[in-house]
């Protein structure tokens, strides 16, 4: 588990087959780096990878098949540095909100404008993460935390408001429009997903899905 605060910048390489070699920049490897040892989880983009040996500024990490479908990993991507996150230890703050590292899809930036205090960014998100976007909600992009500020459920469509620090410190300075990222929503709507249709299972195609808004909590008695 995360938070979706993002620790440090990195590179990533493919190494053949579904081995990556993910490298920290220098600028702060100490703290994904510090007592890191094989078998710990560290989110890459979002991407919840466990670490199958140590390398001097960096670790080599395994994909499975289905985190290569899903992800940004099994697709080509104009990326050049990738955000990196060490698992929530007991007793950590929590800054963000509960990131899983369980990447529901992909999606692509659209637009970003600076305004007098953030960066306004406009993704366009695959059905698999859309069903799961509720607006002032929260969503990791590239696993880091942000707050949904606008959403277009007729397009799958959503706007955030990315601080200075956060633009400065993550990837999200790099992405242009059309760039691809990493998509996972909040894992509370996903609960509620599962108790209101307990024993049935969804895919994003189903017509006979309801999308989650807050009118529809509201109705159903969540909010």
């Amino acid at each position: 588990m995360f938070t979706g605060l993002i620790q440090s910048l990195g590179t990533i390489k493919p190494l053949g087959g579904d081995s990556w070699q993910i490298t920290c920049l220098p600028q702060s490897p100490e703290l994904i780096m510090q007592d890191l040892a094989c078998g710990d989880s560290i989110a890459v983009d979002g991407v919840c990878l466990t670490v199958e040996e140590i390398l001097e500024c960096g670790f080599i990490a395994t994909a499975s098949p289905e985190t290569l479908r899903r992800t940004t990993l099994g697709k080509q991507s104009d990326q050049k540095y990738v955000n990196l996150e060490a698992s929530l230890r007991v007793g950590s703050k929590i800054g963000g909100h509960f990131v899983m590292g369980h990447v529901d899809g992909t999606g692509r930036m659209q637009a970003v404008e600076q305004t007098a205090t953030s960066w306004e960014m406009t993704f366009i998100a695959a059905e698999s993460a859309a069903r799961y976007i509720v607006p002032k909600g929260s969503i990791a992009v590239n696993g880091i935390s942000l707050t949904v500020a606008e959403y277009e459920p007729e397009l799958s469509q959503f706007k955030v408001a990315v601080i200075p620090l956060t633009y400065a410190e993550t990837n999200l300075r790099y992405l242009r429009p059309g760039s691809l990222v990493n998509l996972e929503g909040d894992i509370l709507g996903k609960y509620v997903e599962k108790l209101l249709y307990p024993g049935k299972q969804h895919t994003p195609d189903d017509a006979s899905f309801e999308e989650i808004t807050p009118a529809f909590l509201t109705e159903n008695g969540y909010l």
